[in-house]
């Protein structure tokens, strides 16, 4: 590596570090006593802002590796040494790793956690667990997969109610994510004429990543990675073993059978005949029903699974960040000024259904038109555009569409989504707690908008040499470089 590079890279330890050096005094958890406490006289304060500086540390080294990117194996270095203290640290930014271990608790038990709430444990002889979960989510049933569950069921065999190896033990499975996303993107870039190594940058080594999925052991990691996987598996010719490993994906987390259905159409309109078109869609379709069934079956939970709580679970959360709630929030609050009285939570469950009805609107679109080419840009506007337009944009869930985007040659290069993502990974205080209160919403709106216009400018930019081209019969390249 240059000099600059191994600074950087250096840096980025640094921030790594600190952010887990000072997380146990930081969380000041009652409940879990962590492995580790530094006894360095810090005050929970103290640890707090240590901890931000390390991730502020953590963004600029980022931001700069950008800049001047190293080669591959370099970026996978400094990957693994950017990783290891933020997985050996206690959960940051989220106390959702409990409810994994609560909910993988009552399979382990002979219950089913999609009929039965976490604060059930008390009476089930597991009151430690149950502790640990955040209030807010104690009487809420299971909204992730069974796969996902099944396996954490068996890590609770393993080590019963000891948390701190539970969650141990649930970060290396979810670290298997980041080995599949690593291993993934470069083949997925080549495979779309991009760059492998800014792949890698962006959706590995990320802040976002790093921060919000490892740190936080959240089990979008893993089906992110196994999203990554199918997409290159397609690519390289392989679409039926891809849906196959979409749909293993989405009994993870639901997102993922979007892949599967991109793929299966994307590779359905490449297939020459009525006869051939038959058969793929047949044996796509029964790849689809054979892996969901196959595992739904295997952990014994029953079609439960697939219930509201995939759905109504994330709509418990107000955030200012998510559209639909800011724009509810805001105009309630305008109306209230002039005068109408209006329910701001009423109006933004009718925004949600609506921004939830354009996505469904928009992904029917995308799916219409998807052919092999365009199928990494496809599913990634889709499922960032799903995030988006949810009941709660929390922003890890944006790495749902960035596994594909970080792959696609225009978006990759995209400054403004480097910068997005640093602060994205910066707006959710270490205890899991949003930093924007809800009555900041009309600001970040003010935010949103001034993005969009200056999205919407850079794209006027870039369309008028081509156009330009078309008027005057020229080649869109040849304009460019004119």
């Amino acid at each position: 590596m240059k000099p600059v590079q191994s600074t950087l890279a250096a840096l980025g330890l640094a921030g790594s570090a600190l952010v887990a050096l000072a997380a146990p005094r930081a969380l000041s958890d009652p409940v879990v006593h962590w492995w580790y406490s530094p006894g360095l006289g810090l005050t929970p304060g103290t640890a707090i802002w240590l901890v931000y500086a390390g991730m502020a540390i953590l963004c600029c080294a980022w931001l700069g590796l950008g800049r001047s990117l190293p080669s591959q194996r370099a970026l996978l270095a400094i990957a693994v040494v950017w990783t290891l203290p933020l997985a050996l640290a206690p959960p940051l930014f989220s106390r959702d790793i409990y409810s994994y271990l609560a909910q993988g608790t009552i399979l382990h038990l002979g219950h089913n956690p999609y009929r039965t709430a976490p604060s059930a444990l008390a009476a089930l002889g597991a009151p430690h667990v149950l502790a640990a979960v955040s209030p807010f989510w104690r009487g809420t049933t299971a909204p992730y997969g069974p796969l996902f569950l099944g396996a954490i069921s068996l890590i609770v065999a393993g080590v019963g109610s000891n948390l701190v190896a539970g969650v141990l033990l649930v970060r290396g499975m979810e670290l298997v994510g980041l080995i599949l996303l690593a291993a993934a993107l470069p083949r997925l870039a080549r495979a779309l004429g991009s760059d492998p190594g800014r792949a890698l940058w962006l959706a590995v080594l990320g802040p976002l990543t790093l921060l919000q999925l490892v740190a936080a052991g959240h089990n979008d990691l893993l089906m992110a990675g196994m999203l990554a996987l199918g997409l290159a598996l397609a690519l390289s010719g392989w679409p039926l073993p891809a849906v196959a490993v979409c749909a293993l994906a989405a009994t993870v987390k639901l997102p993922a059978l979007a892949g599967a259905g991109f793929i299966a159409v994307a590779w359905w309109r490449a297939e020459r005949g009525a006869a051939s078109r038959t058969r793929f869609a047949m044996a796509a379709a029964a790849i689809v029903v054979a892996v969901l069934g196959a595992v739904t079956l295997a952990t014994g939970v029953g079609a439960a699974w697939v219930s509201s709580s995939l759905f109504s679970t994330p709509a418990r959360v107000r955030l200012a960040i998510t559209p639909a709630t800011g724009i509810g929030y805001t105009a309630a609050w305008l109306l209230r000024t002039a005068g109408v009285a209006v329910s701001s939570r009423a109006l933004e469950g009718v925004l949600v259904l609506i921004a939830s009805g354009l996505a469904a609107a928009a992904g029917a679109v995308l799916l219409w038109r998807v052919r092999v080419v365009t199928v990494a840009a496809a599913l990634g506007g889709f499922l960032a555009l799903a995030a988006a337009c949810g009941p709660a944009a929390w922003p890890w869930y944006f790495i749902w569409g960035l596994v594909s985007l970080a792959a696609v040659k225009g978006v990759q290069r995209s400054l403004a989504l480097a910068f997005a993502l640093a602060v994205a990974s910066l707006v959710v205080k270490p205890n899991g707690i949003l930093a924007l209160p809800l009555g900041s919403a009309p600001a970040v709106l003010a935010v949103y908008a001034i993005a969009a216009v200056l999205a919407l400018r850079a794209g006027s930019r870039r369309a008028a040499p081509v156009a330009a081209a078309a008027r005057e019969g020229a080649s869109p390249a040849l304009a460019r470089t004119s």
